[in-house]
C-alpha cells in the first residue's frame, strides 16, 4: 500500500478525527469552531487536525489570525477507488442473484 493511503487509513482510525471530517463536510470551519465542538482541549483538537492535514484530508487557509479548515475529499476518493470499487460489481451481482432466487421461491 502506498504511504499516502496508509496515512489516510491511520487518520480515519480515530473517531474524533472522523467527527471532525463530518463537520468539515458540512462547511469549512475555523480551528476555534472545531475546538468548541469537542470536549477535549484545544491542543488535542489541533493534534487531530495536524494528523488529518498530513494525510491530505484537511486543507488549511489562513485569513488574518484565523485558520479555516476545509475538507479535501480527494484522498477519500482514492481510498474508495483502491479498496471499494473493485468489489462493487461482485456485490451487485450477488444481490441481484439473491433477489432473483427469492422472487422465484415466492412464485
Amino acid at each position: 500500500m502506498n504511504d499516502d493511503l496508509e496515512l489516510v487509513f491511520k487518520a480515519l482510525a480515530d473517531g474524533t478525527r472522523r467527527k471532525i471530517l463530518d463537520l468539515l463536510a458540512e462547511r469549512p470551519r475555523t480551528t476555534g469552531e472545531l475546538c468548541g465542538a469537542f470536549p477535549v482541549s484545544r491542543f488535542a483538537v489541533m493534534k487531530h487536525l495536524a494528523v488529518l492535514e498530513r494525510a491530505g484530508l484537511v486543507l488549511v487557509r489562513r485569513r488574518g489570525r484565523e485558520r479555516f479548515n476545509h475538507l479535501n475529499a480527494v484522498p477519500l476518493q482514492r481510498l474508495y477507488e483502491r479498496w471499494m470499487r473493485p468489489y462493487e460489481a461482485h456485490w451487485a451481482r450477488s444481490v441481484l442473484s439473491l433477489k432473483s432466487k427469492v422472487e422465484k421461491k415466492e412464485e
